[in-house]
Protein backbone atom coordinates (compact mmCIF):
# COMPACT_ATOMS: atom_id res chain seq x y z
CA UNK A 1 0.00 0.00 0.00
CA UNK A 2 2.80 2.42 0.87
CA UNK A 3 4.64 1.60 -2.35
CA UNK A 4 1.42 2.35 -4.27
CA UNK A 5 1.19 5.67 -2.45
CA UNK A 6 4.71 6.61 -3.54
CA UNK A 7 4.17 5.52 -7.14
CA UNK A 8 0.54 6.39 -7.90
CA UNK A 9 -0.99 8.81 -5.40
CA UNK A 10 0.43 12.00 -6.92
CA UNK A 11 -0.90 11.07 -10.36
CA UNK A 12 -4.40 10.94 -8.82
CA UNK A 13 -4.01 14.36 -7.23
CA UNK A 14 -3.16 13.16 -3.71
CA UNK A 15 -0.21 14.96 -2.13
CA UNK A 16 1.94 12.32 -0.40
CA UNK A 17 4.14 13.32 2.55
CA UNK A 18 6.26 11.38 5.02
CA UNK A 19 7.03 12.33 8.61
CA UNK A 20 9.69 11.25 11.08
CA UNK A 21 11.74 12.46 14.04
CA UNK A 22 15.53 12.26 13.88
CA UNK A 23 17.83 12.11 16.88
CA UNK A 24 18.58 12.61 19.65
CA UNK A 25 21.80 14.35 18.59
CA UNK A 26 24.34 14.97 21.32
CA UNK A 27 26.78 17.84 21.81
CA UNK A 28 29.80 15.70 20.95
CA UNK A 29 32.39 15.82 18.15
CA UNK A 30 31.12 14.26 14.92
CA UNK A 31 33.47 12.51 12.52
CA UNK A 32 33.60 13.72 8.96
CA UNK A 33 35.29 16.01 6.46
CA UNK A 34 35.59 19.76 6.89
CA UNK A 35 37.31 22.63 5.09
CA UNK A 36 40.64 23.45 6.73
CA UNK A 37 43.90 25.12 5.73
CA UNK A 38 46.47 22.75 4.28
CA UNK A 39 48.67 21.34 7.00
CA UNK A 40 46.28 22.53 9.74
CA UNK A 41 43.74 19.74 10.26
CA UNK A 42 40.83 20.34 12.56
CA UNK A 43 41.42 18.93 16.02
CA UNK A 44 38.69 17.95 18.41
CA UNK A 45 39.26 18.03 22.18
CA UNK A 46 39.70 14.70 23.90
CA UNK A 47 37.15 15.81 26.50
CA UNK A 48 33.71 17.23 25.93
CA UNK A 49 30.63 18.10 27.97
CA UNK A 50 27.29 16.44 27.29
CA UNK A 51 25.22 19.59 27.23
CA UNK A 52 21.81 18.22 26.30
CA UNK A 53 20.39 16.81 23.07
CA UNK A 54 18.33 17.99 20.11
CA UNK A 55 15.78 16.23 17.93
CA UNK A 56 14.66 17.16 14.44
CA UNK A 57 11.02 17.08 13.29
CA UNK A 58 10.87 16.33 9.57
CA UNK A 59 8.00 16.51 7.08
CA UNK A 60 9.08 15.48 3.59
CA UNK A 61 7.38 15.63 0.17
CA UNK A 62 9.21 13.09 -2.04
CA UNK A 63 7.48 14.16 -5.27
CA UNK A 64 9.08 17.63 -5.15
CA UNK A 65 11.90 17.02 -2.66
CA UNK A 66 10.69 19.81 -0.38
CA UNK A 67 11.39 19.26 3.31
CA UNK A 68 10.06 21.05 6.40
CA UNK A 69 12.40 20.86 9.39
CA UNK A 70 12.11 22.16 12.94
CA UNK A 71 14.55 21.47 15.75
CA UNK A 72 13.36 20.79 19.30
CA UNK A 73 14.88 19.65 22.56
CA UNK A 74 11.85 17.51 23.44
CA UNK A 75 9.64 15.47 21.13
CA UNK A 76 6.57 14.54 23.14
CA UNK A 77 3.09 14.41 21.63
CA UNK A 78 2.48 17.84 23.14
CA UNK A 79 5.27 19.16 20.89
CA UNK A 80 4.84 17.01 17.78
CA UNK A 81 1.09 17.23 17.30
CA UNK A 82 0.74 21.04 17.35
CA UNK A 83 3.72 21.30 14.98
CA UNK A 84 2.14 18.83 12.59
CA UNK A 85 -1.19 20.64 12.62
CA UNK A 86 0.52 23.94 11.86
CA UNK A 87 2.57 22.47 9.01
CA UNK A 88 -0.39 20.67 7.50
CA UNK A 89 -2.56 23.77 7.68
CA UNK A 90 0.05 25.58 5.57
CA UNK A 91 0.36 22.66 3.13
CA UNK A 92 -3.39 22.30 2.65
CA UNK A 93 -3.73 26.03 2.01
CA UNK A 94 -1.27 25.69 -0.89
CA UNK A 95 -2.97 22.64 -2.46
CA UNK A 96 -5.53 22.99 -5.28
CA UNK A 97 -9.18 22.96 -4.30
CA UNK A 98 -10.61 19.51 -3.65
CA UNK A 99 -12.75 18.11 -6.46
CA UNK A 100 -16.45 17.66 -5.72
CA UNK A 101 -17.33 13.96 -5.53
CA UNK A 102 -20.56 12.31 -4.53
CA UNK A 103 -20.42 10.80 -1.00
CA UNK A 104 -20.26 7.18 -2.22
CA UNK A 105 -17.35 7.80 -4.60
CA UNK A 106 -15.52 9.85 -1.98
CA UNK A 107 -15.89 7.10 0.64
CA UNK A 108 -14.73 4.47 -1.86
CA UNK A 109 -11.62 6.58 -2.48
CA UNK A 110 -10.87 6.66 1.26
CA UNK A 111 -11.51 2.90 1.55
CA UNK A 112 -8.92 2.14 -1.14
CA UNK A 113 -6.15 3.44 1.12
CA UNK A 114 -7.43 1.45 4.11
CA UNK A 115 -6.99 -1.84 2.25
CA UNK A 116 -4.28 -4.03 3.74
CA UNK A 117 -3.80 -2.01 6.94
CA UNK A 118 -3.75 -4.12 10.12
CA UNK A 119 -5.67 -1.58 12.19
CA UNK A 120 -7.09 1.00 9.78
CA UNK A 121 -8.42 4.19 11.34
CA UNK A 122 -12.20 4.40 11.50
CA UNK A 123 -13.88 6.82 9.13
CA UNK A 124 -16.70 9.16 10.21
CA UNK A 125 -20.04 9.21 8.43
CA UNK A 126 -19.44 12.71 7.09
CA UNK A 127 -16.15 12.42 5.19
CA UNK A 128 -14.31 15.41 3.74
CA UNK A 129 -12.67 15.08 0.31
CA UNK A 130 -9.44 13.09 0.43
CA UNK A 131 -6.57 15.47 -0.34
CA UNK A 132 -3.34 13.98 0.99
CA UNK A 133 -1.59 10.91 2.39
CA UNK A 134 0.75 10.89 5.39
CA UNK A 135 3.22 8.00 5.72
CA UNK A 136 4.10 7.51 9.37
CA UNK A 137 6.06 5.11 11.55
CA UNK A 138 4.02 2.64 13.57
CA UNK A 139 4.30 4.38 16.95
CA UNK A 140 1.61 4.60 19.61
CA UNK A 141 1.91 8.40 19.74
CA UNK A 142 1.10 8.56 16.03
CA UNK A 143 -2.18 6.76 16.68
CA UNK A 144 -3.50 9.18 19.28
CA UNK A 145 -7.27 9.38 18.54
CA UNK A 146 -7.45 13.18 18.67
CA UNK A 147 -4.56 13.53 16.18
CA UNK A 148 -5.94 10.88 13.81
CA UNK A 149 -9.38 12.50 13.91
CA UNK A 150 -7.86 15.90 13.08
CA UNK A 151 -6.02 14.43 10.09
CA UNK A 152 -9.11 12.71 8.69
CA UNK A 153 -11.32 15.75 9.22
CA UNK A 154 -8.83 17.73 7.16
CA UNK A 155 -8.73 15.20 4.32
CA UNK A 156 -5.45 13.49 5.28
CA UNK A 157 -5.22 9.70 5.38
CA UNK A 158 -2.45 8.32 7.66
CA UNK A 159 -0.63 5.24 6.40
CA UNK A 160 1.48 3.44 9.01
CA UNK A 161 4.60 1.48 8.11
CA UNK A 162 4.59 -2.12 9.41
CA UNK A 163 6.63 -3.03 12.46
CA UNK A 164 10.26 -3.32 11.42
CA UNK A 165 9.46 -1.54 8.16
CA UNK A 166 10.77 1.96 8.84
CA UNK A 167 12.78 1.65 5.61
CA UNK A 168 9.48 2.35 3.83
CA UNK A 169 9.57 5.89 5.23
CA UNK A 170 11.49 8.16 2.85
CA UNK A 171 12.04 10.65 5.64
CA UNK A 172 14.78 8.32 6.85
CA UNK A 173 16.74 9.04 3.66
CA UNK A 174 16.42 12.83 3.69
CA UNK A 175 17.33 12.92 7.39
CA UNK A 176 20.59 11.07 6.68
CA UNK A 177 21.46 13.63 4.01
CA UNK A 178 20.68 16.57 6.29
CA UNK A 179 22.60 15.06 9.22
CA UNK A 180 25.69 14.50 7.10
CA UNK A 181 25.63 18.07 5.81
CA UNK A 182 24.86 19.63 9.17
CA UNK A 183 27.05 17.70 11.60
CA UNK A 184 29.91 15.93 9.81
CA UNK A 185 33.22 17.30 11.09
CA UNK A 186 31.49 19.60 13.60
CA UNK A 187 31.56 19.85 17.37
CA UNK A 188 28.37 21.54 18.61
CA UNK A 189 28.59 23.11 22.04
CA UNK A 190 24.87 23.19 22.79
CA UNK A 191 21.57 21.88 21.33
CA UNK A 192 20.80 25.31 19.88
CA UNK A 193 23.73 25.02 17.48
CA UNK A 194 22.53 21.61 16.29
CA UNK A 195 19.04 22.97 15.68
CA UNK A 196 20.34 26.02 13.82
CA UNK A 197 22.63 23.98 11.56
CA UNK A 198 19.87 21.52 10.64
CA UNK A 199 17.39 24.27 9.83
CA UNK A 200 19.95 26.16 7.75
CA UNK A 201 20.87 23.04 5.81
CA UNK A 202 17.15 22.36 5.15
CA UNK A 203 16.68 25.91 3.86
CA UNK A 204 19.64 25.47 1.51
CA UNK A 205 18.26 22.10 0.34
CA UNK A 206 14.85 23.64 -0.45
CA UNK A 207 16.42 26.22 -2.76
CA UNK A 208 17.24 23.40 -5.18
CA UNK A 209 15.51 20.23 -3.92
CA UNK A 210 15.97 16.79 -5.43
CA UNK A 211 12.76 14.78 -5.95
CA UNK A 212 12.81 11.23 -4.58
CA UNK A 213 11.42 8.31 -6.57
CA UNK A 214 10.46 4.97 -5.09
CA UNK A 215 12.61 2.25 -6.63
CA UNK A 216 13.75 4.16 -9.71
CA UNK A 217 15.85 2.84 -12.59
CA UNK A 218 18.07 0.67 -10.40
CA UNK A 219 15.08 -1.24 -9.00
CA UNK A 220 13.70 -1.66 -12.53
CA UNK A 221 17.01 -3.17 -13.65
CA UNK A 222 16.96 -5.60 -10.72
CA UNK A 223 13.39 -6.61 -11.57
CA UNK A 224 14.30 -7.25 -15.21
CA UNK A 225 17.32 -9.27 -14.07
CA UNK A 226 15.14 -11.44 -11.84
CA UNK A 227 12.73 -12.04 -14.72
CA UNK A 228 15.59 -13.36 -16.86
CA UNK A 229 16.58 -15.92 -14.23
CA UNK A 230 15.14 -19.39 -13.73
CA UNK A 231 14.73 -20.52 -10.12
CA UNK A 232 15.84 -24.01 -9.07
CA UNK A 233 14.22 -26.02 -6.31
CA UNK A 234 15.92 -26.86 -3.03
CA UNK A 235 17.84 -23.60 -2.57
CA UNK A 236 18.08 -20.03 -3.73
CA UNK A 237 20.05 -21.03 -6.83
CA UNK A 238 19.01 -19.96 -10.31
CA UNK A 239 20.21 -20.26 -13.88
CA UNK A 240 20.39 -17.84 -16.79
CA UNK A 241 18.69 -20.34 -19.10
CA UNK A 242 16.10 -23.04 -18.36
CA UNK A 243 17.32 -26.53 -17.52
CA UNK A 244 16.42 -29.06 -20.20
CA UNK A 245 13.84 -31.46 -18.86
CA UNK A 246 13.65 -35.14 -19.72
CA UNK A 247 10.86 -35.86 -22.18
CA UNK A 248 10.46 -39.51 -21.19
CA UNK A 249 7.20 -40.50 -19.63
CA UNK A 250 7.12 -41.95 -16.16
CA UNK A 251 6.63 -45.48 -17.58
CA UNK A 252 9.57 -45.02 -19.96
CA UNK A 253 11.78 -43.78 -17.15
CA UNK A 254 10.82 -46.79 -15.01
CA UNK A 255 11.48 -49.23 -17.86
CA UNK A 256 14.82 -47.54 -18.60
CA UNK A 257 15.92 -47.72 -14.97
CA UNK A 258 14.91 -51.38 -14.75
CA UNK A 259 16.22 -52.16 -18.27
CA UNK A 260 13.01 -53.96 -19.09
CA UNK A 261 12.24 -54.85 -22.70
CA UNK A 262 9.41 -52.99 -24.42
Amino acid sequence: MIECAYRLAESFGLSTWTQDEAGPFQTIPYAGHAWQLEGEPRQHPHEYVRNGTAKILTLFHPHTGQVRVTGVTSCTNAVLHPWLKQQWSEILAELPSASDLDPETNRALWEIWRTGLDNPPSLPNDLPPLRALLIWDNLSGHKTPSMVEWLIQNGIMPLYTPLGGSWLNMSESIQRILKRRALDGQHPQNPGEIITWFEQVAQAWNRNPTPFEWGGKRAARRARSRQRRHALGGSGACTRRPIQRSRRTIIEQWRHSCKMPH
